[in-house]
């Protein structure tokens, strides 16, 4: 008789939105004497509808971390979008990001806006590879003090997969993620990645893929039965996770992945 068996799920962020008021005054006035501001708000939001719904591989935070990050660097404008000096970070206010988020859940996870996704413009090097250079190294210093302070790794979310930016930063515990990824962003991905996350529309694509790269584990986002079924052809249950980016109700959103990732035995 068949059974029903759940698969992994891992989460590649989260975008917890704008927050009610009353909300984040009492969340606040429970954090006094920590960084109890408006991003340590949303990351702790962002992470607690995954614990509570038993997501098997966390991860806070999402694009919302843009403002968490520039106001980490040096070398930017004073309205923090084009680059005017020399590229550096002061990781203090991620470092105890990094501790809260880690006191909740051991080696947790966090995802960050990749640098291609912080908008910024560079008016300071005058040459595409020094400035992808410069802020590569800031980028893995503050991974570097976050995964000091207790973070597990990180994931850093791009619009679209530059192959330049993933060679420098992809990492064992540093995931490339593209939420829209094309067909062309699939394959530069693995290219780096033994590991990578396909929508669902993208099946065909990464089994086609499998014979051409060494693809370690799929992430399925958002799978529904179909890619699920079309994913066990291919690849052993033990190397396929459902994953999700929630960019609504945290709730609900995971409490659904987590349903429906299972698979008839």
């Amino acid at each position: 008789m068949a059974k029903l068996v759940p698969l992994p799920t891992r989460s590649f962020g989260a975008e917890p939105g704008i927050p009610v008021v009353a909300a984040l005054a009492g969340w606040v006035a429970d954090h006094r004497g920590t960084k109890a501001d408006l991003m340590a708000y949303q990351l702790d939001v962002s992470l607690g509808p995954q614990l509570a719904e038993g997501v098997t591989l966390p991860c806070a935070g999402g694009l919302f971390c843009r403002e968490r990050v520039v106001e980490n660097l040096v070398g930017l404008n004073e309205d923090r979008d084009t680059v005017t000096g020399e590229i550096d970070c002061e990781g203090m206010a991620l470092v105890a990001d990094a501790a809260m988020l880690a006191a909740q859940k051991k080696n947790v996870w966090c995802a960050l806006p990749a640098p291609s996704a912080l908008r910024v413009t560079d008016a300071y090097y005058g040459d595409a590879d020094e400035w992808g250079e410069a802020i590569a190294a800031a980028y893995r210093r503050i991974m570097r003090d976050m995964r000091d302070a207790g973070i597990g790794g990180h994931v850093l979310i791009a619009e679209n997969a530059s192959e330049p930016e993933i060679a420098a930063l992809a990492r064992k515990n540093v995931f490339f993620f593209v939420p829209e990824a094309s067909e062309e962003d699939l394959e530069t991905l693995l290219e780096h990645q033994r590991e990578t996350a396909v929508p669902s529309a993208l099946i065909d694509e990464a089994i086609r893929l499998a014979g051409e790269y060494d693809i370690f584990r799929l992430d399925l986002v958002d799978p529904d039965t179909g890619a699920i079924a079309a994913a066990l052809a291919a690849f052993d249950p033990d190397r396929i996770t459902a994953g999700g980016y929630c960019t609504a109700d945290g709730g609900t959103y995971w409490k659904n992945l987590v349903e429906s990732a299972v698979y008839r035995k």
